[in-house]
């Protein structure tokens, strides 16, 4: 091991990023483990922790900028504040990881596992998290747009009041996810599944919702003008006060929707099943509703299409 030979993991890191590099360089094959180790503020730019145990280990407001944490393990690990931008996490763990504030603009974490993770009021933009592991995951406030979240598990995630503005969530699955008071303008959720998620109050203006899984979901106030929802599931959904003008709801299931106040006039119900939705003092003017199917559905009140009131 040369001029590190007898020294700990821990001893060769104070020597400084270079030092700690090549001797990663020259012992490719050690794992180093700092687990519980005190970094915080530590100047760790491009430093190679890949497949390190960093996992109990405090980098609170630690710049690791272009480091190399593919593989490793930072389980619990406290990232506060921290420096992220374009690091790469690649597979690496983040169980109940503390990232709270933490920058990680177009950070790779490509498969990474941030579940219980805390990323309340992260900088995520432009961040990859293709396949990524998000179950339960705090995510409130967070900065998620132009994201990749490409079948990402975001299962009973906390995504309150989170920008998601032209995220990528192509077969993402958010069932049971919060996302009240959410944006999510122009964002993909092609296939997604929201099974019950909680989307109340959320901005989803021009967003693809396309053959996506909305059962039961909350919608409640939301705005979705111009959104895509064609072939899209929202048997038994909550779309009271909802704003779904010039939306697309092509071959849509509206079985059972609470559609109460809702706005739909200009949009495109063609083939709809409306089949015992609640249509209460909706506003369908200048809708589309060519084969739509309005078997037992609750239209007092509804504006008509050609702007006549139903008794």
């Amino acid at each position: 091991m040369g001029t590190f030979q007898s020294l700990s993991a821990s001893d060769i890191l104070k020597r400084g990023p270079d030092s700690w590099n090549r001797w990663r360089e020259e012992q490719p094959l050690v794992k180093p483990s700092l687990q519980g180790e005190d970094l915080e503020q530590r100047y760790l730019r491009e430093v190679n922790f890949s497949s390190c145990n960093l996992a109990d280990t405090n980098l609170t407001q630690a710049d690791l900028c272009l480091a190399n944490l593919e593989l490793a393990q930072l389980d619990r690990a406290n990232l506060t504040e921290a420096i992220l931008y374009t690091t790469d996490l690649r597979y690496s763990s983040l169980k109940e990881a503390i990232l709270t504030r933490a920058d990680l603009t177009e950070a790779s974490l490509v498969k990474a596992d941030l579940s219980l993770a805390v990323l309340q009021q992260a900088q995520l933009n432009r961040a990859d998290l293709t396949d990524a592991r998000l179950y339960t995951t705090n995510l409130r406030q967070a900065d998620l747009s132009d994201v990749e979240l490409i079948r990402a598990d975001l299962r009973e995630v906390d995504l309150t009041m989170a920008d998601l503005g032209e995220a990528d969530l192509r077969d993402a699955n958010l069932s049971f996810a919060v996302c009240s008071l959410a944006q999510f303008v122009g964002a993909t959720l092609c296939h997604a599944n929201l099974y019950r998620a909680n989307l109340s109050l959320g901005n989803l203006c021009v967003a693809n919702l396309m053959s996506a899984n909305l059962t039961k979901a909350s919608f409640i106030g939301a705005n979705l003008i111009g959104a895509n929802l064609y072939l899209a599931n929202l048997r038994s959904a909550n779309l009271a006060q909802a704003d779904l003008r010039e939306a697309s709801l092509r071959i849509t299931n509206l079985t059972g929707a609470n559609l109460a106040g809702a706005n739909l006039s200009m949009a495109n119900l063609t083939e709809a099943t409306l089949v015992r939705a609640n249509l209460t003092g909706a506003n369908l003017s200048r809708a589309n509703l060519h084969q739509a199917n309005l078997d037992g559905a609750i239209l007092k009140g509804v504006t008509l299409p050609d702007g006549r009131k139903h008794p």
